[in-house]
């Protein structure tokens, strides 16, 4: 189920951010094969054109990457729907507590009030503290309860392990041992896995003996894990 969302006069759009445009752009996703009608759902209610610059908001209902400063992008829609997706494929039994997803690369937001409009229990990690700090004005605006931490997002968030879901928002060479460590069993994993030549959307499933199952999805473009942290 869909979480309520709070909408302010500037998130309900017009024009080209108006609930026609962004029906359009579920419509384009139904056609590419995304069928979850939670995700479309939750892609419908949030207003993308509040997560980049004003002057891209004419854009933010385009199926398509778009910059948002510090060399970062918000994630084209059909990946966030496809992720999104793949997440909520993971086992839960009858009567479990939301699920709790650990979400690396904050970016502009956008990809964790999905998570958190679908009701998870959303934990996101950004090193760029700017990027962050425009993010959490964006969560508190819309009404999500999303815990948020400034920090290098190869670590993970150990201290709140292990999760039942980590979506990798960023590429690096091969899988990231800390976090595939940080998943719960029965838990997926999806993130991008490549450099620059050529990066692979990948899905990881950890069973209850902590044998793990991996898929791949579809070739995606990703900005690079990068280590560290940026003020």
């Amino acid at each position: 189920m869909t979480a309520r969302i709070r909408l302010q006069p500037e998130a309900i759009g017009m024009g080209m951010t108006s609930q026609r445009v962004r029906d359009r752009l579920i419509e384009r996703l139904q056609s590419t094969g995304i069928s979850d009608d939670r995700v479309l759902n939750a892609i419908r209610a949030v207003p993308r054109h509040l997560f980049v610059d004003e002057a891209l908001a004419t854009r933010a209902y385009e199926d398509t990457a778009l910059p948002i400063g510090h060399g970062q992008t918000i994630s084209q829609p059909w990946v966030v729907a496809k992720m999104t997706e793949t997440l909520l494929e993971t086992p839960r039994p009858a009567g479990a507590p939301p699920m709790r997803v650990l979400e690396i690369g904050t970016g502009s937001g956008y990809q964790a009030a999905i998570l958190a409009a679908l009701g998870l229990e959303v934990f996101t990690v950004e090193r760029i503290g700017e990027l962050l700090r425009t993010a959490r004005k964006r969560f508190r605006s819309l009404g999500f309860n999303i815990r948020s931490k400034h920090d290098d997002g190869r670590i993970g968030w150990p201290e709140l392990g292990p999760f039942d879901a980590i979506i990798v928002t960023a590429a690096a060479p091969a899988l990231v041992d800390a976090l595939t460590a940080q998943l719960a069993p029965n838990g997926t994993l999806v993130c991008p896995v490549g450099g620059s030549g050529g990066q692979t959307l990948i899905r990881l499933r950890k069973d209850e003996a902590g044998t793990v199952d991996e898929a791949q999805l579809a070739p995606v473009v990703f900005v690079p894990l990068l280590p560290g942290m940026v003020d």
